[in-house]
This record gives C-alpha cells, structure tokens and sequence, in this order.
C-alpha cells in the first residue's frame, strides 16, 4: 500500500486514469472471462500482460506494438522476448506497472493474485481477465482483445483463421474411435488437468476421453497407482522445461499403453498456453491418436 501511495503522490491519482479520459465517443467496451464489463474511452495504446498465454492472444489480435510489459516466460513470438517484464505469473511488481503507464491489463483469472491486482484495480487500471477453457472461446477472445486495442481487422482475420482450422479438425475427427487417455503435465509431483482444462477439450476433439475428467480440482495430483488402475489405452505427457515425459511409465510394463508402445511426449507449451498455437498442439494430439488406433489389435 506504501508503494501505492508513493507512486500517486508521484504521478498523481490520474496517471493511470489519463488513458481513460480520451475524446467521447470513441468507447469500446466487451465482457471478459470473469463476466465482468471491460470499458474504455479509447481503444488501449499501452497494454500489460500478466500470463504467457496472454502475450500470444494479444500479438496474435494485432496488438503487438502496444505492449510495454509481459511477465517472465512470455517467449512467443520472438519479439515478445524483448518486452519489459514486470514480474512472473505469481508475484507482480506493482512499482514497475505503475511506471509504465498502462492503460489496460490482461490478466490470467486464476493465475494472478488477486492481492496484487487489488491496487491496481482502485487505482483505476482496467484489467480484462482472460481465461479461455473451450478451443471456441479463443477466437472469441481474440475478436474482444482487437476491440480493446483497435486492432479489429488483425483479430478478425487471426479469429477466421483459427476457426477455419478447429473446423477442419472436428471435420476429420468427428468419426474417430474413442480411447482412453492419461495427460501428464508433470511427472514429479504427478500431475493431470481435469475436464474443465482446454487440454480436455483438445482430447474430445481427436477422440480422446481424459480418463481424470471428473476430478473437481483443475490441475489434481494423483497417484501412479490411480493411473495404473485406470489403465489407459494411450499416456500424452506435455513436457515443460525438460520434465514430464512419458517414457518413465515403461517400467510397468503390464499397463496397456506400455504394452502397446502408446506412450508420446508433446511439446507442454503448445497445449497448455490457451492460445493460437493450441491447434498445432491439438494437430499432434490427433495424429498420436490416430496412430494408437492404426496400432491397436
């Protein structure tokens, strides 16, 4: 709260305020994740994203070059990797927001403390909470994102695109044969993302069936004995920084996906950051699924 203070006392209350008393009549306004109403004066000339994800929604939508702030792992596209970072997806600098002025944040609704974006919100910082859980809500987001920045023409055109691809995909797919699946996001703790992940959504899609769907908890721990009673016909581990792969599971050899050779390791950041690139992710899941069916007796 001191650093608050200082920083109006500083700046004045209408530093971040300034952004929001544009010329009337150009207001944009959309309903974000949290079912909140986002409004601005003016479509947003300095943006903040708070979550990896939100940077390549926010590139993708044509808002690029009004970036002034990313938190760490923001590293696609290239140019995102020289934007100011103002913290990581848990612990925000306040201090460094403030200094760069925004008109507008993006946040990650369950990602962000809420703590932190307290002050920011009563100092009048708009903050669009984004967190797409169906591969539909993505060119949706896109189509809001290029309204509050006035980029509509990039995130009409990004939106038709990623719509045209899901189409073909769901196209492709619609007859394929189901089978049962364990993800693995991580190995140690081991950990999987229940029905309400996108993950999930991108599973149905290539006639998947999440064999976790139904915990209540997003991103549960279970245990190797849960996975092994399951026994899944196929093992997708998305790994992250080195960790995560699926070949740890050959050492139960009776499990059927080891039996099988139905073990496969994606790329985690494909599938796990709800954006654009979720259907090249998504590409990879189908083409494994389909080569378990073109293998199984």
């Amino acid at each position: 709260m001191h650093m608050v203070l200082k920083y109006c006392k500083q700046l004045g209350v209408g530093l971040v305020l300034s952004a929001l008393a544009a010329t009337a009549g150009a207001q944009v306004q959309v309903r974000d994740d949290a079912g909140q109403m986002v409004t601005l004066n003016a479509p947003a000339r300095r943006v903040i994203s708070l979550a990896p994800h939100v940077t390549e929604l926010i590139y993708a939508a044509g808002g690029g070059a009004r970036l002034v702030g990313v938190v760490s792992h923001s590293d696609y596209p290239e140019a995102a990797k020289q934007v100011p970072r103002v913290g990581d997806n848990r612990q925000v600098d306040i201090e460094r927001v403030l200094a760069l002025k925004p008109d507008l944040l993006v946040v990650w609704l369950h990602g962000n403390a809420e703590r932190q974006l307290e002050p920011l919100r009563r100092l009048g910082v708009p903050l669009f909470y984004s967190e797409p859980t169906k591969l539909e809500a993505i060119p949706e987001t896109l189509l809001k994102l290029g309204t509050l920045m006035g980029s509509e023409p990039q995130a009409q055109a990004a939106a038709g695109q990623f719509r045209q691809r899901l189409a073909g995909l769901r196209q492709h797919y619609a007859q394929a044969r189901p089978l049962r699946v364990f993800y693995q996001v991580w190995d140690q703790p081991l950990y999987t993302l229940n029905g309400q992940h996108m993950v999930s959504d991108v599973l149905r899609l290539c006639g998947g069936v999440n064999i976790f769907a139904d915990l209540p908890v997003t991103a549960p721990t279970v245990t190797q004995e849960a996975v092994i009673a399951a026994d899944p016909d196929v093992i997708l581990a998305g790994e992250m920084s080195g960790r995560g792969a699926a070949d740890g599971w050959k050492r139960f050899p009776r499990m059927r996906a080891v039996r099988q050779q139905q073990l496969y390791t994606l790329n985690g950041d494909l599938l796990h950051r709800p954006g654009p690139r979720i259907l090249d992710g998504a590409s990879q899941v189908c083409q494994r699924l389909a080569q378990a069916r073109a293998q199984r007796p």
